[in-house]
């Protein structure tokens, strides 16, 4: 049955972590609701403290003040912008040409933790660090640490819900191709100078199989409900919001959605301002099957998508986004 939700629902993943057997039902039941019909949900109990998110926003904040020219330095079109900066308007969504008025900086999988004897570790460009922002790397690596276990929390419980063996995901993310993404959605000082259709993120959903975002320092996040109404996405300080990306809703067959959502430019007055957000997009190893599951497929709903790799579907969508040629 769709349940058409005017905000996103709460959970408290430590009901999934350290709850009684009921807590951790009712958060499996709960979640599998939600990402069924509207893809999004909020969760408390996640392990980012605040004093770690102070010190990553403080951090980007720094680096994004730096001077245009210096910033990019940090540039690495050569690997499709998988690590470093990139520069404003150069992303743009599917099916788009108009860049999005935002710029970011992408921290992959440190290469250092990961054992020598595994082959992704062959397969990953290195972080780029900006050697003008000391604690950057610091609060980066902690961050990225912090997220994916809360990312591999959450996608014990889709297992689940999925009627999937709970440790289904772990050796498909286990050293993943995740990025954690630092997001400047830069001010303007003069509004008519940007393309009319600009937008600091047009309509897109996520390429990945789950997205964790921590708070934004502003409003504009909005999702797609499946009546066609926008609504709009907040959370609480102490939350996160995780969402559905392509690569779930591909293996479940749409059985879980990955929701288009997008974020809007403020009142005119305000376009001087800036944004700052940083989404960890959870990935798979590239060698994950993407074949739809089986229990996800019926008479009622018949196979949507063709076999493909995390691997194959990643590149497909980076040259869709302009990020590789």
């Amino acid at each position: 049955m769709d349940i058409l939700f005017d905000e996103i629902p709460s959970l408290d993943l430590a009901d999934f972590t350290s709850g009684t057997p009921e807590q951790k039902a009712a958060f499996v039941e709960k979640l599998g609701e939600a990402y069924q019909n509207i893809g999004f949900v909020a969760i408390k109990n996640h392990g980012l403290s605040k004093d770690l998110q102070d010190r990553l926003y403080s951090s980007i904040k720094a680096f994004f003040s730096l001077p245009d020219d210096l910033k990019k330095k940090y540039e690495k079109p050569e690997i499709g912008y998988q690590r470093g900066y990139t520069g404003k308007g150069k992303e743009h969504a599917k099916g788009r040409n108009t860049g999005d008025l935002k710029e970011f900086f992408h921290v992959g999988q440190p290469l250092e933790f990961i054992p020598d004897s595994d082959t992704v570790k062959g397969e990953y460009p290195e972080n780029v660090w900006p050697a003008e922002i000391q604690e950057f790397q610091k609060a980066a690596v902690e961050a990225y640490h912090t997220l994916e276990n809360a990312g591999k929390a959450m996608l014990q419980a889709i297992a689940l819900n999925l009627d999937l063996p709970e440790d289904y995901f772990e050796d498909k993310v286990a050293y993943g191709n995740s990025i954690l993404r630092q997001i400047h959605y830069f001010p303007i000082e003069n509004p008519d100078e940007v393309p009319a259709d600009a937008v600091r993120a047009a309509e897109h959903g996520d390429i990945n199989l789950i997205t964790l975002l921590m708070g934004a320092s502003a409003d504009g996040l909005q999702v797609l409900r499946r009546d066609g109404k926008w609504i709009p996405i907040t959370a609480l300080p102490d939350q996160l919001v995780v969402n559905v990306g392509d690569m779930l809703e591909r293996l479940t067959n749409k059985k879980l959605k990955s929701t288009i959502h997008r974020v809007v430019n403020p009142p005119k007055e305000m376009m001087h301002t800036s944004r700052y957000s940083i989404p960890f997009f959870m990935h798979p190893r590239s060698e994950m099957d993407l074949t739809c599951l089986d229990n996800c497929i019926d008479e009622s709903n018949p196979k949507q998508f063709t076999d493909a790799t995390a691997g194959e579907f990643l590149d497909e969508r980076l040259r869709e986004l302009g990020l590789k040629k």
